[in-house]
């Protein structure tokens, strides 16, 4: 592997853990929060955005989503879309699933297992 292969492996990898850690802290963040339907009927839209905008997680979730995004930007200044975006979007379909069954404790059944493998081995296919 050259230097900019490596390079894009690891932008990638920043790319989806980045993502992950993101799209677990908000959900955390949401599930925290409560109903906002439920909120606004006692507090008004300014309550619900407030009691969104005090959640810490999902600030953390927002920070992480963003060094995410600017990851993308590093990787598209040296590779292709075409292997970019199937590579991150497919494994952070797998980090999620896995994060949202040991972390969310989320009940994540065979089907979104054996798709998470199908993926798996779509990567795999892709990177060679």
């Amino acid at each position: 592997m050259t230097r900019a292969d490596y390079s894009t492996s690891a932008t990638i990898v920043i790319m989806v853990l980045g993502a992950t850690v993101g799209e677990t802290l908000i959900a955390a963040a949401m599930t925290r929060v409560g109903d906002l339907d439920e909120i606004r009927a006692h507090s008004g839209l300014p309550g619900a955005i407030r009691a969104v905008l005090s959640e810490p997680r999902l600030l953390g979730g927002i920070a992480c989503m963003a060094i995410s995004f600017f990851a993308l930007l590093f990787a598209l200044s040296g590779a292709d879309l075409s292997l970019v975006a199937p590579a991150t979007n497919s494994l952070t379909f797998v980090t999620t699933a896995v994060a949202a069954k040991f972390f969310l404790h989320e009940n994540v059944d065979r089907r979104r297992w054996l798709a998470a493998l199908c993926v798996c081995a779509g990567v795999a296919l892709l990177a060679r």
